[in-house]
């Protein structure tokens, strides 16, 4: 999973649901040492550089816990910093595919609240690709249960990012020999067809 390989950067499986499940991938720029938060006590956590993989949910169908308001949220970093390049793109899509309506950018600025948003909020972390399940199912589980076991991925620590899914990992890093990514949407797809 090279930098230089060309990867998709928006990934829309669906077409009816404004609620759903989503993949991002965050390409870290450098090591790092990072407190998630009030994760584990505050633990200062290191990353190595190299991209990570964060699963999600937005599961309701309007307002701010809509998906495509979700995802724009995550995109946004807080003032006065500026958002992530893939943002605009992003918004042209979600509008374009019928995700979410025209105003997708927070309504005040954003606070950081999940594991995510710490990782997401530095400037030397980008995120440059997503992948979204339009589907008011419940998938982050599953999907992230899958992808720990993955062979393309790692754990950095156990829990980070799924504060509401015990016994899960939601952020992983992707081994930087991996070229996972681009067979990603073919294993969300099989996840969709397996019965829970």
């Amino acid at each position: 999973m090279g930098a230089g390989m060309e990867i998709p950067s928006i990934v829309i499986i669906g077409d009816d649901s404004q609620a759903g499940t989503y993949i991002l991938r965050i390409r870290l720029k450098e090591n790092t040492a990072l407190k998630f938060g009030r994760f584990k006590k505050g633990k200062l956590i290191s990353l190595p550089a190299g991209d990570y993989l964060y699963i999600g949910s937005a599961l309701s169908e309007k307002g701010s816990t809509s998906l495509a308001r979700r995802l724009i949220r995550h995109a946004t970093r807080r003032n006065p910093q500026p958002p992530h390049p893939i943002r605009e793109k992003m918004i042209d899509r979600f509008i374009k595919s019928g995700l979410g309506p025209r105003d997708l950018l927070p309504k005040r600025g954003k606070t950081l609240h999940w594991n995510v948003d710490f990782l997401l909020d530095l400037p030397s972390a980008e995120l440059i690709a997503i992948l979204a399940i339009r589907s008011p199912e419940r998938l982050e589980k599953r999907l992230a249960k899958r992808l720990e076991q993955d062979p393309h991925t790692e754990i950095i620590e156990p829990g980070l990012g799924a504060n509401d899914a015990p016994g899960n990992t939601h952020l992983l890093r992707i081994r930087s020999d991996s070229t996972g990514w681009t067979s990603l949407t073919d294993k969300v797809r099989e996840v969709l067809k397996e019965t829970p």
